[in-house]
C-alpha cells in the first residue's frame, strides 16, 4: 500500500499570474522557484517554496481549460491540495477499489518527470486533490 508522505503544495487559481506574484513575492517576501506552462492542463504555474512545501499559483492559458472553468465558476482562491505519495499506481488502484472517483484514470507525466493524477471533489468532501509521485521515487519494499 502506498503512503502519503507530505503536503507537496497548495494550489491557488489566479486571474493573472504576474499580478499574483506581486503580492506573494514582493509584498509577502516569498521566493519564486520556477514558472512554466503546463500544456496538458492548459495552464501556467509558478512555484513558491514555503517551509517543506510550496504554494503553486495557477493561471489558465485559455477560456476553455478546466482551470478557466473553475475560475469562472468559483473565482480566484484555493484550487487543490497536493499530497506526495510513494507509489502513485498503488494509491490509484487502492482508491479505485474503494470506489473513489478519479478525474484522470491513469497518471499523467509532468515536464519534470513528476507523475500525477487528480481525485474528484465529490469523493473528498469538496476538495480537489492531486496526488504526486516525484521523479526517481520508488515504492518502499514490503517489510
Amino acid at each position: 500500500m502506498s503512503r502519503s508522505l507530505k503536503i507537496n503544495h497548495v494550489a491557488l487559481v489566479v486571474q493573472e499570474l504576474e499580478s499574483a506574484l506581486k503580492f506573494w513575492c514582493d509584498d509577502l517576501g516569498l521566493n519564486l522557484e520556477s514558472q512554466h506552462d503546463v500544456p496538458a492542463e492548459e495552464s501556467r504555474v509558478a512555484y513558491l517554496p514555503i517551509g517543506d512545501s510550496q504554494i503553486e499559483l495557477v493561471e489558465p492559458l485559455n477560456d476553455d481549460s478546466g482551470v478557466a472553468r473553475f475560475l469562472s465558476k468559483r473565482g480566484p482562491g484555493m484550487h487543490h491540495l497536493c499530497l506526495e505519495v510513494e507509489d502513485l499506481d498503488a494509491m490509484a488502484e487502492r482508491l479505485r477499489t474503494r470506489g473513489v472517483r478519479l478525474i484522470n484514470e491513469s497518471p499523467r507525466l509532468g515536464a519534470d518527470g513528476t507523475r500525477y493524477l487528480f481525485v474528484h471533489p465529490q469523493s473528498t468532501g469538496g476538495v480537489l486533490l492531486e496526488l504526486y509521485q516525484l521523479p526517481g521515487s520508488a515504492p518502499s519494499p514490503p517489510p
